[in-house]
């Protein structure tokens, strides 16, 4: 009978650890860290390699962080802002191109890390190209949140990239009504709140860029917040488009920037 039982218990264990394993997602990072789930998406934390022994601890939250991403090219940065004691985080939100589906899901991991694991409350967001469309639509609505923004080709305007007709569905509207109604979603029209509270942003772009082209997306952001207070820094390197040029990624301006505001926000113990 006790040997019955036990293989009972033991049959009934599997199954429930087995789908506690299926849930927890898994992703190949350039460096060690932890993935979870946050409202069932998938998330990531990759921690610095000293934890700051008092005070909340500094992050650099990375977008998108699709399936691959982010991806080697990731790795030198990542490791400079790991050794400078800075985070890394992301969360998985899909193709949202920037919609309220996506940025409620931001506010969502925002919430867990500085209530539950101790971040700072004000990161410095990094996209990489539609990853800056993801950061700086939430950047917009939550300039006081934000430490900085930088980008490495990123996206800033939704009529350049992807286009109004493929970025609708995410918004639950038709092509029309998001035309309308463009400028309450588009970044690049809704960047006084983060001049008006002095959030410093950074891109680097190239000007053979056909895909996100610079003109549309980091020359004209620089353009038009430059002329609502804000400061902005922008890298053109000649010659160079949408590709996994190695200047892009592996940019000391770049790191530079981040941990220098950073260092602005983040208050000592």
């Amino acid at each position: 009978m006790k040997r019955h039982l036990v293989f009972l218990v033991v049959a009934t264990l599997i199954p429930l650890a087995s789908l506690h394993a299926a849930e927890t997602p898994r992703k190949v990072l350039p460096l060690p860290g932890e993935t979870f789930l946050v409202q069932g998406r998938a998330a990531f934390v990759i921690l610095p390699q000293a934890k700051p022994a008092n005070g909340l601890v500094p992050w650099v939250w990375y977008a998108p962080t699709l399936p691959g991403l982010p991806g080697n090219e990731e790795k030198w940065m990542f490791d400079r802002f790991t050794q400078a004691g800075s985070a890394i985080a992301g969360i998985d939100v899909g193709e949202s191109f920037g919609s309220p589906d996506g940025r409620a899901l931001y506010s969502a991991l925002y919430d867990e890390l500085t209530k539950n694991r101790g971040f700072a409350l004000k990161p410095v967001m990094l996209g990489r190209s539609r990853g800056g469309l993801m950061t700086l639509a939430w950047a917009v609505e939550n300039a006081d949140k934000v430490a900085g923004f930088a980008g490495i080709y990123p996206v800033c305007n939704i009529a350049s990239y992807p286009g109004v007709e493929k970025a609708c569905d995410a918004y639950h509207l038709s092509t029309q009504e998001l035309s309308t109604r463009l400028a309450e979603h588009n970044p690049i029209d809704r960047l006084a709140a983060l001049a008006k509270a002095d959030v410093p942003l950074f891109a680097i772009h190239g000007d053979s860029d056909t895909t996100v082209p610079l003109e549309a997306n980091s020359g004209e952001m620089h353009k038009r917040y430059e002329s609502l207070g804000g400061k902005m820094q922008l890298i053109v390197p000649p010659g160079q488009g949408h590709n996994m040029w190695t200047g892009f990624f592996q940019c000391q301006e770049l790191v530079d920037f981040v941990l220098a505001q950073q260092k602005r926000t983040t208050p000592n113990p």
